[in-house]
């Protein structure tokens, strides 16, 4: 069960952190990401949101204040830089170690080695399989020392779209510029869901995705979300069943790349429903 966070001892707890601004997530998914937790870590926890709005989380979710940062954030980046909020010396009331996960992912099975893995002091990144020839770290769940990433705030703070212009995405920036360097963990504990989960053509027409062997957790980068997964969606403007996606094939688009077209079709994922409660 969660703690009471005046009597907590930070070396003895697990700290799990997410971040929610703006209305890209409503409450249903923190309130979501809390049950998962819960039911996939060995007590005691805590669980705290960073948020700009309150409305409807769940009462045994810690919210406190987005942490400060007076910068304008950059525009046209894919990159999810307001996690740079997350790199200050301080961050709500919280000190030690914490895991940051994102909103949307899915939890399939327990939390411990991720707070087990490495030696305390260590930044951990889940390690991203879109650019193999890059040794490139995943910011949807990692661990870090509060106050450890300071240089890097400092940094971006100097030069906010800057930053984002050379690096493009927020953990290409981390992975590069951590103090120290950073550690991954191991590749099967964090599963992309696009190149790990859904099943290889043709079979993607016959064979819902899978969670692959040692997945803990499976990530929705990009604009995949576990909602469109549920409904069989590849993205929000795809088809949801095999012969409406096959039709659009012939769009000049797809002509030019119809195998592309093909391999983007999913089945309706029925184990999302499954962990993704409250």
């Amino acid at each position: 069960m969660p703690i009471d966070s005046d009597t907590a001892d930070n070396k003895n707890i697990k700290q799990i952190i997410c971040i929610k601004w703006g209305t890209k997530y409503g409450a249903d998914y923190a309130n979501k990401l809390y049950g998962m937790v819960s039911r996939n870590i060995t007590p005691p926890f805590r669980f705290v949101c960073f948020t700009d709005d309150t409305t409807d989380v769940r009462p045994e979710i810690e919210c406190q204040a987005l942490p400060p940062l007076d910068v304008t954030m950059p525009t046209n980046t894919l990159g999810k830089w307001p996690k740079s909020r997350l790199w200050g010396e301080k961050l709500g009331d919280l000190t030690g170690t914490v895991l940051f996960v994102d909103l949307d992912v899915i939890i399939v099975d327990s939390l411990d080695p991720f707070f087990e893995y490495g030696k305390p002091d260590d930044v951990i990144l889940s390690y991203n399989p879109s650019n193999p020839l890059e040794r490139l770290g995943q910011t949807s769940c990692f661990r870090f020392q509060i106050g450890s990433l300071v240089s890097l705030q400092e940094k971006f703070k100097a030069d906010p779209q800057g930053i984002a212009d050379e690096y493009r995405f927020e953990q290409r920036f981390v992975t590069r510029n951590a103090p120290g360097g950073v550690k991954l963990f191991p590749k099967a504990w964090v599963a992309h869901f696009r190149r790990k989960c859904r099943q290889p053509f043709p079979f993607n027409y016959f064979k819902e995705p899978k969670i692959p062997k040692g997945a803990r957790l499976v990530i929705f980068p990009g604009d995949l979300y576990p909602t469109h997964a549920i409904d069989g969606m590849y993205n929000k403007n795809a088809a949801n069943n095999a012969k409406d996606h096959l039709k659009r094939i012939t769009e000049p688009k797809n002509l030019k790349r119809p195998l592309r077209h093909l391999r983007h079709f999913i089945l309706p994922v029925t184990w999302i429903e499954k962990y993704w409660k409250e």
